[in-house]
C-alpha cells in the first residue's frame, strides 16, 4: 500500500520535494496558504549558485549589520524588535558568525550546490520540461579595490573547492560582457554557476506534478496537526482534515508557526528580498552581483531581474519604496546603460525567504516526531537547493542510501 504524504509548502522546495517523491510512487499532497504564483520561488534571483559556498552567519557580519541597522536603504537591515524569537535567533546568529564554524559550512554548502546544479541539469535533459537554464557563471563586480581583494579571497577559496575562479579587470570583464557600458574596477568570475527564470519553471513543474497525480490544495491555511505516539496523524486545515503517513515541512519562513503546534521550535527568522523586471534589452548576458550594493543581477526569459536586499523584519509583505530605490539606483550606478522606469519600480515584487541562524538549511528527520522530515531555513539559496533538497528528503522517506551527508543540516542542532 503506498503511503499518502503531505507536503507542506508549495515553493520550490515543496514542489522538488513532490517531484522526488511521486517518482518514489508515493501518494502525494501539496499544501499552500497562497495561489502558488507568487513568493520567494518567484521573485528570486534564480541563481544555482555552488559559489555561495559561506554561510550568511560569517564573521563581520554583526558589525555590518549593526552599522546598517540604520538605515533603511541598506542591502542587509535588520529591524530591531522585542520578540523572544527574534532575539534568541540573533544571538544564535552571533554565536554562529565564527570563523571556524564558518570554515566547516563550506564543504556542506558547496556539496548541497553542486547536486541541486546536477539534478538542475538532469530535469532539463528528460522530456518532461523545457524551462529555461543557462550555465554561464556568475561574475561578482566591484567598485572598489578593497572589495576586490574581499571577493578574491573567498574566489582562491573556490579554487581550493575545485571550483574554476578567475579574476578579471574591468577591461576583460568588458569583453566578456561588450555593450553595457560597465563603471567598475573589476570582476571575480565563478564559472560553476548557472541561471533560471523561476516563474517558468515553477509553473512547468507544477503542470507536471498536476499531470502525474499530484494533488493539489492552494489557498489553504494549515491550522493544526494532531499528534499520537510521536506521530502526526492528521493536518487539519481551514478547509479540510487530512489523514497522514508522513509529512515534509517546506513552509519557508512560515515553518517555524506551523511546527509550534507540536511543541517543536525551529529557529528562522524571515528575510526579506526584493526585485525589479526590466523590460527593456540591457544587453546583460551573464549573470552578476554588483558586490557593494549586494544586488544580483540575471538576464532571464523576456526580461533582466535586479534584485537584492535582506531584510529581517518579521513576516510581511509591506514594500519598502526606499530598499527599491537602493536597488535601482545600484544598477545604474554599475550599468550606465541601464534605465529602471518608475512603473517598473512600482511593479517591484518581494519574497521572504527562511534564514537560519547560521545559514545551513535544516534537512532530516526531528528526534521528536518520527514522521516528520524537515526542509526549510535555506536563506538566499532555496532555488538552489530545491531539487537536492527534493531528492534527499525523498530519500529519507524511501530509506534509501543518501546523495551526501546531511549531518550539518540536522533540524534539532544546537546553537
Amino acid at each position: 500500500m503506498s503511503k499518502n504524504i503531505v507536503v507542506i509548502g508549495g515553493g520550490i522546495i515543496g514542489v522538488s520535494t513532490a517531484y522526488y517523491l511521486q517518482k518514489e510512487g508515493y501518494n502525494v499532497t501539496v499544501i499552500d496558504k497562497s495561489n502558488m504564483d507568487s513568493g520567494a520561488s518567484y521573485v528570486n534571483a534564480g541563481y544555482i549558485t555552488p559559489s555561495h559556498f559561506i554561510p550568511l552567519a560569517a564573521p563581520g557580519m554583526i558589525t555590518k549589520g549593526i552599522k546598517w541597522m540604520f538605515n533603511a536603504s541598506s542591502p542587509f537591515y535588520v529591524k530591531p524588535r522585542l520578540d523572544i524569537d527574534f532575539l534568541k535567533w540573533s544571538l544564535a546568529f552571533k554565536k554562529s558568525a565564527t570563523k571556524a564554524k564558518v570554515e566547516k559550512a563550506i564543504q556542506p554548502i558547496l556539496d548541497i550546490n553542486l547536486l541541486g546544479r546536477d539534478l538542475y541539469e538532469d530535469l532539463k535533459k528528460s522530456n518532461d520540461f523545457n524551462f529555461h537554464y543557462d550555465h554561464k557563471g556568475l561574475l561578482m563586480l566591484y567598485k572598489s579595490d578593497k572589495v576586490g581583494e574581499e571577493e578574491w579571497e573567498v574566489g582562491k577559496k573556490g579554487i581550493q573547492q575545485g571550483l574554476k575562479v578567475e579574476h578579471l579587470s574591468a577591461n576583460e570583464v568588458e569583453q566578456l560582457q561588450p555593450n553595457t557600458n560597465l563603471n567598475i574596477n573589476g570582476g571575480v568570475y565563478y564559472h560553476s554557476d548557472a541561471h533560471m527564470t523561476p516563474g517558468v519553471f515553477m509553473k512547468e513543474m507544477i503542470a507536471y506534478l498536476e499531470k502525474n497525480g499530484v494533488v493539489f490544495y492552494k489557498n489553504e491555511t494549515v491550522t493544526d496537526l494532531d499528534v499520537s505516539s510521536e506521530k502526526i496523524t492528521k493536518i487539519v486545515t481551514d478547509k479540510r482534515e487530512i489523514e497522514v503517513d508522513e509529512v515534509v515541512l517546506a513552509a519557508g519562513s512560515w515553518s517555524p508557526k506551523i511546527i509550534k503546534k507540536i511543541g517543536l521550535k525551529i529557529p528562522i527568522q524571515a528575510g526579506k528580498g526584493y526585485s525589479i523586471n526590466v523590460k527593456n534589452d540591457t544587453n546583460i548576458t551573464i549573470p552578476a552581483i554588483l558586490c557593494e550594493a549586494k544586488v544580483a543581477v540575471t538576464p532571464m526569459e523576456g526580461f533582466t531581474r535586479f534584485a537584492g536586499t535582506m531584510e529581517i523584519a518579521g513576516i510581511n509583505n509591506t514594500i519598502n519604496s526606499k530598499r527599491v530605490d537602493a536597488i535601482a539606483n545600484a544598477a545604474k550606478n554599475y550599468y550606465e546603460n541601464v534605465t529602471i522606469s518608475s512603473q517598473e519600480k512600482e511593479n517591484a515584487t518581494c519574497g521572504l525567504r527562511p534564514c537560519s541562524p547560521d545559514g545551513l538549511p535544516y534537512i532530516g528527520k526531528s528526534n521528536s516526531c518520527k514522521n516528520l522530515t524537515v526542509a526549510t531555513g535555506h536563506a538566499m539559496m532555496g532555488w538552489s537547493l530545491g531539487p537536492a533538497t527534493g531528492k534527499l528528503v525523498s530519500e529519507i522517506i524511501a530509506d534509501k542510501k543518501l546523495s551526501l551527508d546531511i549531518a550539518s543540516f540536522h533540524p534539532d542542532r544546537k546553537f
